[in-house]
């Protein structure tokens, strides 16, 4: 795996674009074109590469070769559809010209666009930054890629909780929910605890309904204050649903 350049004017979203190409020329030149262009990247060599890479981390984007060794395209795509939903674009190339079943098999397994090989380097960009303008992730996408122990201890954030409150009322070390913390600060894209609250507030992932708290903590009310607000106990939604937070 390479991976090349640091976004610098690029189309938003924090990130790399990965090139999925078993073709070491091809998959050196898109590098090219890409960190050219501003767009961090990393690029692998088979569909089993792609999906080791995206366990650990979501790209923006991926360009998708067809014809890989080992899993194909169309695999990797079904296993990213199932694991991200709609949430990362995925552009399918290939390098024959007459593969209309392909192309609409591709299609219904959920690519978001289909690229010719050989294409131009303007092309390529430009189908990029239209998808990447559609799918910039908003909060409560990415507040869907939080784990059922994420969704839980951002709950107690809203509700007013210190970190060692928190620790107590899971009864886990204060480490492990700083830990939690830190990976809802990047899965919701701020940079504080209190920019996490207020996107849970005004994205309705949370509900200032004054109910009794759901779970072990429910004898144990803090009134939270932000600034001389006072801000109620809050039931956690997530899709429009209420969901009481289990133990992850």
């Amino acid at each position: 795996m390479s991976a090349g350049g640091m976004t610098v004017g690029g189309p938003g979203p924090r990130g790399a674009i990965l090139v999925v190409e078993d073709d070491a020329d091809i998959r050196s030149l898109l590098s090219t074109v890409l960190t050219g262009a501003g767009f961090a990247v990393n690029t692998v060599a088979s569909g089993e590469a792609a999906v080791e890479l995206m366990r650990r981390e979501q790209p923006v984007l991926v360009l998708l070769d067809i014809r890989l060794p080992g899993l194909s395209g169309y695999e990797v795509c079904r296993w990213l559809r199932e694991r991200f939903r709609d949430v990362v674009p995925i552009v399918f190339m290939s390098a024959e010209r007459k593969e209309s079943f392909d192309r609409a098999a591709g299609l219904m397994l959920g690519a978001d666009d289909y690229l010719m090989k050989p294409f131009l380097n303007e092309e390529l960009l430009a189908r990029i930054r239209g998808l990447l303008r559609r799918t910039v992730p908003t909060p409560r996408l990415l507040a869907e890629n939080l784990t059922a122990r994420e969704l839980e201890v951002l709950r107690l954030l809203a509700g007013g909780l210190t970190q060692a409150d928190i620790a107590n009322q899971l009864l886990i070390s204060g480490k492990t929910v700083g830990t939690h913390i830190e990976h809802i600060l990047m899965k919701l894209d701020v940079p504080s605890r209190a920019q996490a609250v207020a996107v849970a507030y005004r994205e309705n992932l949370v509900e200032p309904n004054g109910a009794a708290p759901v779970g072990p903590w429910s004898t144990r009310r803090v009134p939270p204050t932000f600034g001389s607000t006072a801000v109620p106990p809050a039931t956690l939604r997530l899709s429009g649903q209420t969901k009481s937070a289990r133990s992850g």
